[in-house]
């Protein structure tokens, strides 16, 4: 077995069972934009603002993650014809809803699996741990959702094992009080397979460093050949799923199809730009599209950034914003800020100005997805983290790259009015309260960027069109 440990690797034992027939593939989807005419969705401000994205759309996390980019790609996916991940892996956790307000929680999957008649790609960039893409797949089908032929995963995607999960949370136990905030999903230890460029020669000195370290952690040479020799046994089973996904996007491009691309995690969280070492191991902000999925930059359109009406994280790291003692647990109760994918409760604090520029700068976004408005409904008043000051009293003119510079900011607020009503049932923008409207303004003035979609509360129809 070949020692990059691709998904390519494990299916070529299986190569005799036939191509993947990609043009079949592809011409299954050749009359989606036809059938765009007949969607159930009512004509309006709603439809008019969908319609007009560009070919090649990307929704990208703006804060620390969990900002509910899943929502905004089921509810676009209606008008695409491929959704795509393109970085992560099973840390990512989108929730969604189906019409009958059943909830589903995504990691792998893309979250336009709901809709019929969207192919759901996993590209190069994304890490796979196989057995809980099965999982992940059965779960979907046991509750009538039809994958066949529906999920496609490239043959460049690197697999997961489960000793990564393991490495992974050995690690994070070592760090104690400064966790990084992983989800123990293999998700680090798997990219450093990838960049090492020695996926199985790594695992095997992963495993070994492991057994020195970690009092406990057995290591054998046999220990590896079965996991090994387990994934292989994935292969006639993940034959169906694999393709060129290169081709597959820039051929769907060709032939004018519309491509919506799920970003997993946040830019907060992204290995560059993000609040390093506490961060992901992938880059989720608008460059890993193009590297993830094979797409160059020239076909990139619209970039929707998904931001939280207030600002949460996991795990250690800066928090400049973050609401401490009881005000923190309020919000975190109302907004029911546990993870999707670790169900460990996370830490909440205002909207934070200054990291929201930084992310817009960054990505270049066309618009907003204002997420969670109504959570802020019953507050008396409503903070902006607008700047900050470091000590001493000098503006930072960025989000500063040094953590004990962040660590000590002191940050300016604007305090605005709350609404002290309910808006979950509102779905026109003049409808909302003057005080709401004046947040959502306040930020797109701050920010430099408008808010095209609102979110009110978490099921499918909860969502303004501004």
């Amino acid at each position: 077995m070949p020692n990059d440990v691709t998904a390519a690797t494990v299916v070529r034992a299986c190569a005799s069972m036939g191509s993947l027939r990609m043009g079949k593939v592809i011409h299954s989807f050749s009359l989606r934009n036809a059938a765009l005419a007949e969607a159930e969705v009512e004509k309006g401000e709603g439809f008019n603002r969908i319609e007009s994205l560009s070919q090649v759309t990307g929704v990208l996390g703006c804060q620390w993650g969990d900002e509910g980019k899943g929502k905004l790609v089921d509810i676009l996916a209606e008008h695409f014809d491929v959704v795509a991940r393109c970085q992560g892996g099973a840390n990512a956790g989108h929730t969604i809803y189906n019409t009958e307000g059943k909830k589903f929680a995504l990691h792998l999957v893309p979250s336009g699996i709901l809709n019929e008649e969207t192919l759901c790609v996993i590209g190069n960039g994304v890490v796979v741990h196989l057995p809980g893409l099965f999982k992940e797949i059965e779960r979907l089908e046991s509750n009538s959702v039809n994958c066949k032929g529906r999920i496609l995963v490239s043959d460049r995607a690197h697999l997961l094992f489960d000793f990564h999960q393991v490495v992974d949370g050995l690690r994070e136990l070592e760090l104690e009080n400064s966790l990084i905030g992983t989800t123990k999903r293999g998700i680090g230890p798997c990219y450093s397979s990838k960049v090492i460029r020695n996926g199985i020669r790594n695992l095997e000195i992963l495993m070994m460093d492991a057994a020195a370290r970690f009092q406990g952690f057995k290591y054998s040479a046999d220990v590896l050949k079965d996991e090994v020799d387990r994934y292989k046994k994935f292969a006639e089973r993940l034959e169906p799923f694999i393709a060129d996904t290169v081709h597959l996007m820039n051929k769907s491009f060709e032939q004018k199809k519309k491509i919506l691309v799920e970003g997993g995690q946040a830019t907060m969280l992204d290995i560059d730009f993000g609040t390093y070492p506490f961060v992901t191991s992938s880059s989720p902000s608008a460059g890993g599209i193009c590297t993830g999925l094979g797409i160059p930059p020239s076909r990139l359109g619209d970039l929707i950034g998904v931001v939280k009406s207030y600002t949460t994280r996991v795990g250690s790291g800066p928090f400049p914003t973050e609401i401490l003692g009881k005000d923190g647990d309020i919000l975190r109760t109302a907004g029911m800020e546990f993870g999707t994918t670790t169900g460990r409760p996370r830490r909440c604090g205002w909207i934070d100005i200054v990291a929201l520029r930084f992310c817009c700068q960054i990505n270049g976004f066309s618009s907003l997805n204002l997420t969670k408005l109504d959570v802020l409904s019953d507050l008396p008043e409503i903070k902006l983290g607008v700047s900050y000051k470091q000590i001493g009293g000098q503006r930072c003119e960025s989000f500063p790259a040094d953590l004990n510079i962040l660590d000590q900011v002191q940050v300016d607020y604007e305090v605005i009015p709350g609404w002290k009503c309910g808006i979950s049932s509102i779905r026109k923008y003049e409808e909302l309260p003057q005080a709401a409207r004046r947040y959502v303004e306040r930020i797109e003035e701050l920010v430099g960027v408008p808010v095209h979609y609102i979110g009110v509360g978490p099921g499918r129809d909860a969502l303004i069109f501004k």
